[in-house]
């Protein structure tokens, strides 16, 4: 038979350090210092998700805009050339009325023609009146 061997066991340590104080203070310090840092990091990491959902929702806003501008051009290109017929098919059969009825056909409006800028009046400064002495009542 094998000889089994003992372990030695070992003695709790008589020189361990016993908190002092001095001790607790420092690590108190640590600990302020630590958390310091840990907070500045996480406002940094907040700002950071913020400023990055901002930027995605502009994105996204100029997108859906961009698409709604498209889908209404596109919209006008079919509608325009619809509502010219239209409007030629309503004006020929209004024509045989407005030529019983003796009225004038208004010409079709091509395009608005800018406002002619109207002269300034200039003003003269005004004169103050001569100033009257009042009469007393007698």
């Amino acid at each position: 038979m094998a000889a089994i061997k003992k372990k030695a066991t070992r003695k709790p340590q008589s020189n361990a350090l016993d908190p002092t104080p001095r001790h607790l203070w420092l690590a108190s310090l640590g600990a302020l210092v630590a958390a310091r840092r840990e907070s500045k990091a996480a406002v940094l990491r907040a700002a950071g998700k913020v400023e990055a959902a901002v930027a995605d929702a502009r994105k996204a806003v100029r997108r859906a805009e961009t698409e709604l501008r498209s889908g209404i051009d596109g919209v006008r290109d079919q509608v325009a050339p619809k509502v010219a017929c239209i409007s030629n098919e309503v004006e020929a059969r209004l024509a045989p009325i407005v030529a019983k009825l003796g009225l004038k056909r208004k010409p079709a409006r091509k395009t608005r023609k800018p406002a002619a800028k109207k002269a300034t009046a200039r003003r003269t400064s005004r004169k103050p009146v001569k100033r009257v002495a009042k009469k007393a009542a007698r």
